[in-house]
């Protein structure tokens, strides 16, 4: 991709990798990405806004010089320092030697780290504070946990422009910088909710805040950090309708407590159900699902560990440990949203049962409200076993009506 002119002095600068298939080790990316960056020209200096991937850094500094001369950049500004957004800027520097690199307080920190330097000018964009480019200002927006606590929007009053750091982005990749050229539209839509998924949930309230601070401002396109630009009257609406949509903390109607299991012989299952009796003994009105975790697929067991209120998970003990799709699931727990939530573990063993033991510590690395010290048995389950498989129940469900 070569450069592009969004508006009068706006002008999109970034990069397309649309073979990319995993972001960040974690994230899918059926349909690609960019490493979004622009330009804004003022009629006394130049800023540059986001810097892409080292990896591709001359097909982007070719695409700067479409634009301008990169000497002439005077200010470099970094609305987050991960190094997709920052990845190219020891190498920019070199090529811009009069250029400040804007930054929060946050990311001045980070980037020192990031860069491995520390030979460049910094200024420290607090909130609300300005930059004039002569007849075009940026307004910077502190946004954090938008995901990473040094997280900013940049705004341009006169252009009636947002760059909006990670949010409203989304892993899509099509040869066109516009919304209004997306041919997919079933694609980009897929890819733009796995994104807040992946990004963004876990940061709702953060999402709602900063909402909050851009809900006034004359906004007419959303610059992004990864996939098309967005536009009012085509995608720019939808975006923000569902951020909001998607950002609403929803209460659970009534307490909710799935218990998640494996099990190879049936002796943890029998014990799940007899915990989940023993909580609807307690909360007659409880939600308590009993889930086989291999007859669930993986997004919907994550849907339900995250959004509930407390849970059981229990696995046999397998080579001095939890079976894989137990530990797999405890991966997928929000670790921000879900501190303190209540947590029971529980399973059969045969020889040393370290299976209950390692979920514990698991679950206290993920600083959850951990239950005793879970509940194990040898073997198949008597009928003892039982009882007080639904005694730990009783006493787990106390927890959620103390």
């Amino acid at each position: 991709m070569s450069s592009f002119k969004i508006s009068d002095s706006v002008y999109s600068v970034g990069i397309l990798n649309p073979n990319m298939r995993i972001f960040d080790i974690v994230m899918s990316t059926a349909y690609g990405t960019s490493y979004n960056s622009y330009i804004v020209k003022g009629s006394n200096k130049i800023a540059l806004i986001e810097v892409s991937h080292a990896s591709y850094f001359d097909s982007y500094l070719d695409n700067i010089k479409e634009v301008c001369n990169p000497e002439d950049i005077n200010y470099i500004v970094l609305n987050h320092c991960e190094p997709d957004h920052s990845g190219a800027l020891a190498d920019i520097l070199k090529v811009c030697p009069n250029a400040e690199v804007v930054v929060s307080t946050a990311g001045s920190l980070y980037l020192k780290n990031i860069t491995n330097r520390t030979d460049y000018r910094t200024i420290i964009a607090k909130d609300g504070d300005t930059i004039d480019l002569g007849e075009k200002t940026l307004k910077f927006i502190n946004a954090p946990f938008l995901h990473w606590p040094d997280s900013m929007f940049t705004y341009c009053e006169e252009e009636k422009v947002l760059f909006s750091c990670d949010m409203f982005g989304s892993h899509y990749c099509e040869p066109y910088v516009l919304d209004s050229r997306i041919a997919y539209p079933s694609g980009y839509e897929e890819a733009f909710l796995g994104y807040y998924n992946a990004i963004f949930a876990p940061f709702k309230k953060f999402v709602v805040a900063g909402m909050s601070k851009i809900k006034n401002l004359d906004i007419d396109t959303i610059c992004t950090s990864h996939g098309p630009v967005l536009t009012k009257g085509n995608r720019l609406e939808y975006a923000l309708e569902k951020y909001a949509e998607w950002s609403v903390l929803v209460k659970n109607e009534v307490t909710t407590i799935p218990i998640f299991y494996c099990s190879a012989y049936g002796c943890t299952e029998k014990c799940a159900y007899a915990i989940a009796d023993g909580i609807k003994s307690v909360i007659e009105n409880a939600c308590v699902e009993v889930l086989d975790i291999n007859a669930k697929d993986a997004s919907t067991l994550a849907s339900k560990i995250n959004s509930c209120d407390g849970f059981a998970i229990g696995s046999p003990t397998l080579n001095a440990d939890a079976v894989a799709p137990v530990s797999n699931l405890l991966n997928c727990i929000d670790a921000i949203n879900c501190k303190k939530k209540p947590a029971l573990a529980f399973g059969s063993y045969g020889w040393s049962g370290e299976a209950v033991p390692n979920l514990i510590a698991k679950m206290n690395t993920l600083k959850l409200n951990v239950f005793e010290d879970g509940f194990k048995f040898q073997f198949v389950p008597s009928e003892t076993d039982l009882k007080n498989a639904f005694e730990v129940g009783k006493r787990f469900a106390e927890m959620f009506n103390s």
